[in-house]
């Protein structure tokens, strides 16, 4: 039996996985507006960032499990953070090429690391240690996901969008010549952050190949069960049809704020930029907090309480009027923010051997993202009301509730096959 430092130590180590993934993905909203304006892309081709990386999420995470059952946790973490890696140094090429497509590329790449990554640490850290504290376990190394969606912001900012961009009418008087070299170095400007990120997750990626850590293993005939063996798990089913609505929702309502600050609260793109650092902090103390509440609250009954008020919270942002609206918008962020981690510790609890798969098939959901923010779009266009596209959450959040509700009995800790481990 491994003993508990080795258990410490372990989770110290995956638990900044959570950091790096949150830190990457964070600076999408960043990338977005730059390569939009570098390119003279539309809405829809710069929308794309976001579709790079929500369809790797899909088309890798079976691949991701069947890793993990034939070689174990470490190498699904290694593997990842090797993708992680070169998705971020193809940055380089794709800047001096001047080639969007090849942005997408690289994105598509650093994505497939990431879903291979999330496929293995999160029900890694679920499982490391004692079972009546796995949703804990796993909302507290989450958090460092939403310190990272702080962070992340800031430091796009200073190092991507460090000067104020031209315009679409300045780049259209510009000489040929004179376009292409402000381009060039628009482009350039985001070598350097993926190029120091990218050695920084392979020094990572060492620490991980040099340090022994306890894996679980399977046992060897509930093993031989078929990847899609999992589903026959009721948690699992409803774990993956909960975190695709989720992480829909999460995408509607992080990546539209900016835009929700300017049409609805009638404030400039710059203070909605602002909004949106907050955003990002009470993200990180909502799951720091949630995790703390977990001591005295079951996760269960938490997830309910913080998915009914996400609901209250999404009417007043459908209906309401002024900059109240987004003060709520703000406050979702706050309450959603333990639900991808308690929804998953819900998903893979007590599944033996297809801990792994339920975990690949819990973040293949997360096609969510690319497909449910367009829904939104599409019902603000039609109905001509920008705020009616946000009954999309709304619906996302509902089901989350239904799926807490399921869960209002259960605790985690009497699942006996999760304590087998």
């Amino acid at each position: 039996m491994t003993n508990k430092k080795s258990y410490t130590f372990a989770l110290i180590l995956v638990t900044s996985l959570f950091f790096f993934w949150g830190f990457i993905h964070n600076l999408d909203p960043i990338l977005i507006p730059h390569l939009r304006n570098a390119f003279s892309l539309s809405h829809f081709q710069a929308s794309l960032v976001d579709s790079a990386v929500f369809i790797a999420y899909f088309v890798m995470a079976i691949p991701a499990g069947i890793i993990m059952k034939r070689y174990g946790y470490k190498a699904g973490i290694l593997i990842g953070l090797l993708f992680f890696a070169l998705g971020c140094f193809l940055f380089v090429p794709a800047a001096n090429t001047i080639s969007y497509v090849f942005f997408l590329g690289a994105l598509f790449v650093v994505a497939c690391g990431l879903t291979i990554l999330e496929t293995a640490a999160n029900p890694y850290v679920a499982i490391l240690g004692d079972p009546s504290t796995s949703a804990q376990r796993l909302n507290f190394a989450q958090s460092f996901n939403g310190l990272a969606a702080f962070l992340a912001p800031i430091f796009g900012g200073k190092f991507i969008l460090s000067h104020e961009p031209k315009s679409q009418e300045e780049l259209a008087q510009m000489a040929e010549q004179a376009k292409m070299a402000y381009i060039q170095s628009e482009t350039a400007s985001v070598k350097m952050p993926y190029l120091v990120l990218g050695v920084l997750i392979l020094l990572i990626a060492a620490l991980f190949f040099f340090t022994k850590l306890p894996d679980i293993k399977d046992d060897e005939e509930e093993g031989k069960a078929g990847f899609f063996h999992a589903l026959k798990h009721k948690n699992v089913r409803w774990a993956v049809i909960a975190q695709f609505f989720y992480v829909g929702a999460q995408v509607c309502i992080l990546s539209f704020l900016v835009l929700y600050a300017t049409e609805v609260a009638g404030i400039s793109g710059k203070d909605g930029a602002d909004y949106a650092g907050f955003a990002g902090l009470a993200f990180m103390l909502g799951r720091f907090i949630g995790t703390f509440f977990m001591r005295f609250v079951s996760a269960s009954k938490l997830l309910i309480i913080y998915s009914f008020v996400t609901i209250v919270l999404s009417l007043f942002v459908i209906f309401g009027t002024g900059v109240q609206t987004l003060y709520a918008l703000i406050g979702i962020a706050f309450f959603m923010s333990i639900m991808f981690p308690t929804i998953f510790a819900f998903g893979v609890q007590g599944i033996g051997a297809d801990t792994k798969s339920a975990s690949s098939l819990i973040v293949m959901s997360i096609v969510g993202g690319a497909l449910l923010p367009p829904l939104l779009g599409l019902i603000s266009d039609k109905t001509g009301h920008f705020q009616y596209g946000y009954f999309v959450p709304l619906v996302c959040f509902i089901v989350v509730l239904v799926f807490a509700f399921q869960n209002r009995n259960v605790r985690i800790a009497e699942t006996e096959n999760l304590k087998s481990h």
